[in-house]
């Protein structure tokens, strides 16, 4: 009796170890494992206002500002760390911000008064998640990705990352509530240093990586590789560069507001307790198919006329929400479409950026792209707190979310992809 394979069996199982083994594939799936990890925590953060504010009388607007505040040091530090990557490799940076990230909800655990939580929540955190987010994980996706597949490969990325804030949310709101808020961060600091080695394995090189970057040197020759001083005198006066650095800033105000303040929002809503842990994590799961969608768009059309619909459709789901009836089921529906918008944006604009001037300079590239991000995240966090405690009410921020994705959309339809020449120059040694 023949005991012999189907053919289709034995070729899906050499194309199932071919991946397993490529290099590629090891990367992603660490950028995956740490963006989970960083992003699923700072997820989280919009969760314990209530408790600081009620448990430890601390007010809210200083509460808010110092999640605001994490988000602003992060974008500050943001180039550097990216800088450091391109210079030294991920896996001394992601070991660092990990580090530095535990050591931040620590502190914030056992925060006596509000200035240790805005060093703990504000300043420790903010550095620790530059270390450990897009401009470090993401960019290593970047360079072991060929062009064609570069947008796609960012988007799995950034799809596997968002199953951490799936996970970590619940985690957290459960742990708060039957073990207090300082065990609930003590635990999540816990799993961020969990992370930290995995930053060893974003800096490994294949074979194929390896000849690229042979090819790079030979073609180095003919062509000289444009210094970071250049390349970045050549963005500052790259009109799609500085459009795509504005539009990023709306990016981080809604996404900031609504990840600090839709918890209290929907409470002052009357709605269901714990409803808006649920909608945060409905948010990551979502996000995980809006990530891989926007990567396999950016892959086949306009990166720049993809964002100017994603800011669009997220303006108008944000009007729509806020000037409708609310219930659960519109909560729900809120998340789901915000989910499918949310980080696709990342992907999308770190492509677009590597498409006009190549990896050799991404991590600063995008590092200073994201830290007008991270000025839109912290005004999204801290105004949300601030305009509540003035007047009671957060409709005045919800009308700037929602008209701010208009904003962005107007600034990205008309950026210029055209390529640089330092970024054909790589993109040719690539191939």
């Amino acid at each position: 009796m023949s005991t012999a394979k189907p053919a289709h069996a034995t070729t899906h199982s050499t194309t199932l170890a071919t991946t397993l083994k490529n290099p590629t594939f090891h990367v992603i799936v660490a950028a995956a494992l740490i963006l989970s990890a960083a992003m699923g925590i700072r997820q989280t953060f919009g969760l314990f206002i209530g408790p600081f504010s009620y448990d430890r009388g601390l007010p809210v607007t200083l509460i808010a500002f110092a999640i605001a505040l994490h988000n602003l040091v992060w974008g500050f530090a943001q180039p550097f760390a990216g800088a450091a990557a391109d210079r030294y490799g991920a896996a001394p940076v992601v070991a660092f911000g990990a580090t530095t990230f535990a050591a931040g909800l620590a502190l914030a655990a056992g925060a006596p008064s509000g200035l240790a939580l805005i060093a703990g929540l504000g300043l420790l955190v903010g550095i620790g998640v530059s270390c450990t987010t897009f401009g470090v994980v993401l960019t290593s996706v970047g360079r072991v990705a060929s062009a064609e597949q570069r947008s796609m490969a960012m988007g799995i990325a950034s799809a596997g990352g968002s199953l951490g804030q799936v996970l970590m949310v619940p985690f957290a709101q459960t742990l708060r509530e039957t073990s207090g808020v300082s065990t609930s961060l003590f635990a999540l600091a816990f799993l961020m240093l969990i992370a930290a080695p995995l930053g060893i394995v974003l800096d490994r090189r294949g074979r194929g990586a390896d000849m690229s970057h042979a090819v790079a040197s030979h073609a180095a020759v003919s062509a000289p590789a444009t210094s970071l001083r250049e390349t970045l005198a050549h963005a500052t006066r790259h009109r799609g560069y500085r459009l795509l650095t504005l539009g990023f800033f709306t990016c981080g105000f809604q996404l900031a507001f609504i990840a600090t303040h839709l918890p209290g929002y929907l409470t002052l809503c009357h709605m269901p307790m714990g409803l808006g842990a649920t909608a945060l994590a409905l948010i990551g799961l979502f996000n995980m198919a809006g990530s891989w969608a926007c990567g396999w768009l950016g892959g086949r059309l306009r990166q720049q006329h993809v964002l100017g619909w994603l800011y669009l459709i997220r303006g108008a789901t944000i009007a729509s929400f806020f000037l409708l009836p609310k219930s659960t089921l519109s909560v729900v529906l809120f998340a789901a479409v915000m989910g499918l918008t949310w980080l696709g944006t990342v992907p999308l604009t770190s492509g677009l950026i590597a498409k006009v001037f190549g990896t050799r300079h991404l991590g600063t590239l995008f590092g200073v792209v994201f830290l007008s991000h991270q000025l839109g995240s912290f005004l999204g966090a801290w105004l949300g707190g601030f305009v509540f405690d003035m007047t009671g009410s957060y409709s005045l921020i919800w009308g700037a979310t929602a008209l701010a994705g208009l904003f962005a959309a107007l600034l990205h339809f008309p950026i210029d992809d055209t390529v640089h020449a330092s970024g054909a120059s790589v993109e040719t040694a690539r191939a």
